[in-house]
């Protein structure tokens, strides 16, 4: 992994522009999650003794790329996450796909199933078979080439929401082999880009927006005018 990209900090907070393939946090595989790489980071530009905290405020999807927001005190984490289960973030994805989408702006609303086994979800049009209420809306911002841009902002915060959501309208992002997509990207990433997020200052209570550059591959980059 690259250097931080480091989009904010102060006492409170940091926020990061995770690159794709990183996890968030530490699973199974062992491998070195962000949160590992900006404890160290504090520390070091700190000159912090003993144990750095930091809190995972919510989590992207380790093929996904985008804006990350951490806690740095345990008052930040609390208040942050409450502002997430009451729903009153704002998260802004940017996706590429191949298929236009069915309209140029929309809402769907879907349920939800984990299949834990595959680690995806399917989605379905009614609760009748139970799951998750999943809701978000969309925009169509332009194309280029083959490639769509659709700007997405999910009003829920379900396990692989958006994949699943706009693949079930046939708009799978690119890349993304685990719902349905033909082509795998080289370094293992899909075409979801966390844009931005605007939140609340936990101890300032002040608004704060946060915008990640797009990632720096040749199709993302495609798209920087919009």
């Amino acid at each position: 992994m690259k250097d931080l990209n480091i989009l904010y900090e102060d006492n409170h907070i940091i926020v990061v522009n995770k690159e794709a393939g990183v996890l968030v946090q530490g699973d199974s595989t062992g491998d070195e999650p962000l949160s590992d790489k900006v404890k160290a980071y504090i520390k070091k530009k700190y000159d912090k003794p003993g144990d750095v905290y930091l809190a995972t405020i919510h989590r992207l999807d380790r093929p996904v790329s985008g804006v990350v927001l951490f806690a740095r005190t345990s008052k930040a984490a609390d208040r942050l996450s409450k502002q997430f289960q009451d729903r009153s973030v704002k998260k802004t994805y940017w996706a590429l796909v191949s298929n236009r989408p069915p309209e140029d702006e929309d809402t769907l609303i879907h349920w939800i199933k984990k299949d834990t086994e595959k680690n995806r979800v399917h989605c379905y049009e009614s609760d009748r078979r139970g799951g998750q209420r999943a809701e978000l809306s969309y925009k169509l911002l332009g194309k280029v080439g083959q490639y769509y841009l659709v700007q997405v902002n999910p009003k829920t915060g379900r396990p692989h929401q958006i994949r699943a959501q706009l693949a079930k309208i046939g708009c799978t992002i690119n890349g993304d082999l685990k719902y349905k997509d033909k082509i795998k990207n080289r370094n293992g990433s899909i075409h979801l880009h966390a844009r931005q997020l605007e939140f609340m200052h936990p101890t300032k209570k002040e608004p704060v927006r946060i915008t990640a550059k797009l990632p720096e591959d040749k199709f993302w980059q495609n798209f920087t005018q919009f």
